[in-house]
């Protein structure tokens, strides 16, 4: 009987290995739901039946919706800016707590920016709070108090305690225990349970933002016509598809996150939480940049970023700004490329920001 003969041993063990027939299946180009559009007309019928589709993919399977419920935890007064600290039950089995950073000398309503931090001890990390819960004046980390940054020029923050971090992290008293085993990440535990079940965790964390916007827009003191987004790093993810499928979001900043899947997230090791099975099926990040054009979108990364090497991310914007080009509006994709390693900047974001959420003063008419 003939036998088939590799004709190398580097091409056998390349045939040997389930990733190299995997990767075949992963052509962003081929995708269903990539960008094509060519005009605006275009662009907005792909939106819709591509959030329909995101939205099949996020969602968290068996949600139990219930009344949004709110709890007040404290309030301290500060010299120049109140933080509340909030508990929000966004379904009938989940709470989220909320930081919410209102400047006192801002005229209100004020804008208002969902802040999304990364890993780390928890989001007392963005809002000016050590681990043990007294004040730092100094920020710290990669995460750089940005929450705070924003509350100093005038902007309310809301910076919720996200799935997985924090004081939101698994406990593990359900596994059982086997003498020498290594207990998983609170993220990874979260994260396959989730795949199980057909959902992730990002779907549970868009959703859980969606119904913070809820709760933002009852709140006579905040202006929600003028509502942002900023994250970083996974924080930087949950902006990222927050925006693609909530358009209250107005504007949108994301840092060290958007740069090629194929290239960080599929090519370096990272956290489980950043993976939704059958998102392949909507191309690539740049192609989701479609559905948050036409509005104004701000991207920074760091030079020497290791695990979103900058190579991708120039190659996503490049990829982006052709999306953005086809609403006719090129100028509303701005990048900020910063000698730095994985981290918060500000350079240029914050003002980004600050221009989109300003209010918009109506025109005066010429008297003849």
């Amino acid at each position: 009987m003939a036998t088939t003969r590799p004709r190398s041993k580097k091409l056998a063990d390349r045939a040997l290995a389930p990733a190299q027939a995997l990767w075949r299946l992963y052509p962003p180009g081929e995708s269903p739901y990539r960008f094509q559009a060519k005009s605006a007309a275009d662009a907005v019928h792909w939106q819709d039946r591509t959030r329909k589709a995101l939205h099949r993919l996020l969602m968290p399977p068996r949600l139990r919706p219930a009344p949004l419920a709110l709890r007040r935890l404290e309030s301290p007064d500060r010299d120049d800016f109140v933080r509340e600290k909030l508990l929000l039950r966004t379904r009938r089995d989940s709470l989220m707590p909320v930081y919410l950073l209102l400047p006192k000398r801002a005229p209100r309503p004020l804008p208002v920016v969902t802040a999304f931090r990364g890993h780390g001890y928890g989001v007392k990390d963005i809002v000016g709070l050590r681990k043990d819960g007294t004040e730092r004046k100094t920020p710290d980390g990669y995460h750089q108090d940005f929450a705070s940054a924003l509350r100093r020029r005038g902007i309310a923050v809301a910076a919720p305690g996200i799935s997985c971090f924090g004081e939101r992290q698994a406990q593990f008293h359900d596994l059982e225990t086997i003498r020498g085993a290594v207990a998983p990440t609170t993220c990874t535990r979260n994260a396959m349970l989730a795949f199980h079940l057909g959902g992730s965790v990002v779907g549970l964390r868009v959703y859980d933002a969606w119904r913070l916007v809820d709760y933002l827009q009852t709140r006579r003191d905040l202006d929600t016509g003028r509502l942002g987004t900023m994250g970083i790093s996974g924080g930087g993810m949950h902006a990222f598809f927050s925006a693609c499928l909530d358009t209250r979001i107005r504007v949108a900043v994301i840092s060290g996150y958007f740069c090629h899947w194929r290239r960080s997230i599929l090519a370096i090791s990272h956290c489980a939480y950043n993976f939704v099975p059958g998102l392949h099926q909507l191309g690539e990040v740049d192609d989701l940049t479609g559905l948050i054009s036409p509005r104004p979108l701000f991207v920074e990364a760091g030079t020497r970023d290791p695990i979103f090497p900058i190579a991708g991310g120039k190659q996503a914007v490049q990829n982006a700004r052709r999306i953005h080009a086809a609403w006719g509006v090129p100028e509303n994709l701005q990048t900020e490329f910063f000698e730095g390693r994985h981290q918060i900047h500000g350079g240029r974001s914050y003002s980004f920001l600050m221009h989109h959420l300003a209010p918009k003063l109506p025109r005066k008419e010429n008297k003849k």
